[in-house]
């Protein structure tokens, strides 16, 4: 006779088999409550630094196409700090940051030269959906460019949008953020890489 255990049933002190099945799904389903109520209370704007080996190396000579068919070269924005966001329209977290980065940009105007640029990289995503999404939500007065073939992306090594990256007037990479950002915390990120710090 084999002394291995029925992991499908157990036996309690009266001798009977009870199903053990049951009691597995219902810890699963606990942890995954547990999970999701962590998720839920998570703040989706805490902005996450995500190390790279790019950090404190020049910026990928990435290029792309900009919404008018010309071509946009990064290494050519030299001179400029340069905020770089990776996005789809079809992104949740993108849709809720957009927002933020309309107020970005407004405070990089109001900065006149001293003002940042921003530039917004379509990754994996239709024309079509991205200009509908601009209509809808506003913004997207800022350079677009289209990653078409996803090199610009892979050059970062982005793998999940949003991404936003901020790029020295030296076209060094200073900073970058994986999951949504705020405009002051951008803005205050920038002033601290300003004033050295």
């Amino acid at each position: 006779m084999s002394d291995a255990v029925d992991t499908r049933e157990a036996t309690d002190r009266s001798g009977r088999r009870r199903p053990v099945a049951p009691f597995i799904a219902l810890a699963v389903a606990v942890v995954m409550a547990g999970l999701f109520v962590v998720l839920a209370n998570a703040d989706p704007t805490q902005n996450r630094e995500a190390s790279t080996y790019l950090l404190g190396r020049p910026a990928p000579e990435a290029v792309g196409e900009l919404a008018d068919g010309s071509t946009f070269e990064l290494s050519r924005r030299k001179g400029s700090w340069v905020v770089v966001n990776f996005f789809t329209s079809w992104c949740v977290p993108c849709k809720r940051e957009h927002p933020e980065l309309i107020e970005f940009v407004a405070q990089q105007e109001a900065l006149g030269n001293d003002g940042a640029e921003f530039y917004q990289v379509v990754v994996d995503d239709d024309r079509d959906a991205v200009e509908q999404f601009f209509a809808e939500e506003g913004g997207g007065d800022w350079p677009v460019v289209y990653d078409h073939d996803g090199r610009f992306a892979v050059a970062f090594g982005v793998a999940q949008v949003p991404e936003t990256w901020i790029i020295d007037p030296n076209g060094v990479v200073q900073r970058r953020l994986i999951s949504e950002v705020t405009a002051d915390f951008l803005g205050q990120q920038l002033q601290r890489f300003r004033e050295g710090n």
